[in-house]
């Protein structure tokens, strides 16, 4: 089994990676997804976050209000910390059933977008950095997701530093052209993960 560790900055097309990943026969294990899992209705997940920040944090239905957590978290470190510190273990603890029950040979992708703020990035066999420049991740976040320039910068600024993403990658996939040259990107990508055992 190669467990691959998927990390990229917020509009730099880490999903589409993923996802082009999955198409070839990869395991993807989505740490968003999971962070969703760990957290729903009638879950400890949730008893902890309601434990830590209190019952407005939750929709009339009982299921976490994800906004009004994010606007509690994203500006306070010390809540966010706190936060991460009830969905983390949770998240990792989930991924490490599902690579468990993949086959010997399977190629995982963990795909993590805080995979380096999170100090994960010795748990891999090989770290993937899908990379672009800020000015394309601006422009990606204000064309797809409707984000002024301000909440873009303030987003990225939440994140690594690309520097900081690069230095510590065994693989870096350069995502600033078309679709189609990603997909050679991951074509070649998924030819190297293949490989026999090194």
């Amino acid at each position: 089994m190669t467990q691959v560790g998927l990390t990229g900055g917020i509009g730099s097309g880490k999903s589409e990676v993923s996802r082009m990943l999955a198409e070839r026969g990869a395991v993807v294990i989505d740490a968003d997804v999971l962070a969703r899992e760990v957290v729903a209705r009638g879950t400890g997940g949730l008893a902890a976050v309601v434990g830590e920040f209190g019952e407005s944090v939750l929709t009339e239905a009982g299921d976490l209000d994800r906004a009004a957590l994010g606007e509690r978290v994203f500006a306070d470190p010390g809540a966010r910390a706190r936060l991460e510190a009830i969905i983390h273990p949770r998240v990792r603890a989930r991924a490490a059933e599902i690579a468990a029950a993949a086959g010997s040979d399977a190629i995982v992708v963990h795909d993590v977008p805080l995979l380096v703020e999170t100090g994960q990035q010795g748990a891999f066999d090989v770290l993937v950095v899908v990379d672009v420049s800020t000015d394309v991740q601006i422009d990606r976040l204000r064309e797809r997701r409707g984000m002024s320039e301000e909440e873009a910068r303030a987003r990225i600024a939440a994140q690594a530093g690309r520097t900081q993403r690069t230095g510590v990658a065994d693989i870096v996939v350069d995502n600033t052209g078309s679709l189609a040259d990603l997909e050679k990107r991951v074509d070649e990508l998924w030819r190297s993960l293949a490989r026999p055992a090194r």
